[in-house]
């Protein structure tokens, strides 16, 4: 590994592990074992690091998402999801602290990103609609929350397993399958079943408990 590369990704892991904010270009010499002038030699600043992770993390994200074609197929869904998660994994500094997310060098980007994931769902939903896998919109404004939802669930989900101290990744497509499959038609649930099987599809979460909950203890 040519010594950039070796910064850009020893840089990703301190950063992942200590938070962009609490790293500095000292502490990461020392991890890499060189010094100070030998890594401002390659980058001269911590702004220059981030912007170099933050183009590979794009790249990566873009060349992915050309590999999955934006059709309403269960197997794209089910990719795109993988792929989000990787990334807040991978890079999980930039998905966890809104204060990278809100950088210059990243905002613009990053915000670009989120409008086009939504409007990917949005054409996803249309297209289920016209070949009859999903169900025509009954009340005005419940497929664009629906596109909000499931994006929020793909974006944030790292951000609140931190927070709960959860570690449970699968979770996270169960969760927002548990939001989609409401929607389906017969025709929608049938290729769910055919593409995830019958178990996967039982075992979404657990049943929901009506009577956890008395009238009389509310």
């Amino acid at each position: 590994m040519k010594t950039r590369e070796k910064i850009i990704s020893t840089a990703i892991n301190l950063f992942n592990e200590k938070g962009y904010g609490a790293a500095n270009l000292e502490e990461l010499a020392q991890v890499l074992g060189i010094s100070r002038g030998n890594l401002t030699y390659h980058f001269k600043t911590k702004t220059d690091i981030l912007e170099a992770i933050t183009e590979e993390m794009w790249q990566k994200i873009e060349k992915e998402k050309e590999k999955t074609l934006q059709l309403p197929s269960f197997k794209n869904m089910h990719n795109q999801t993988k792929m989000y998660h990787s990334f807040q994994n991978e890079y999980a500094f930039v998905f966890l602290d809104t204060h990278v997310q809100n950088h210059p060098i990243v905002k613009d980007q990053f915000k670009a990103m989120i409008e086009k994931t939504i409007e990917d769902f949005h054409k996803m939903i249309a297209m289920g609609i016209q070949i009859g896998t999903v169900k025509k919109e009954t009340i005005p404004g419940t497929y664009q929350s629906l596109a909000h939802s499931v994006w929020m669930v793909s974006f944030y989900w790292l951000s609140q397993q931190t927070t709960r101290n959860k570690t449970n990744s699968k979770d996270g497509e169960k969760i927002m399958w548990g939001l989609i499959l409401p929607h389906l038609t017969k025709k929608g649930i049938a290729g769910f079943k055919e593409y995830f099987g019958d178990v996967f599809y039982q075992k979404l979460g657990k049943p929901f408990d009506v009577n956890r909950y008395s009238l009389t203890k509310l």
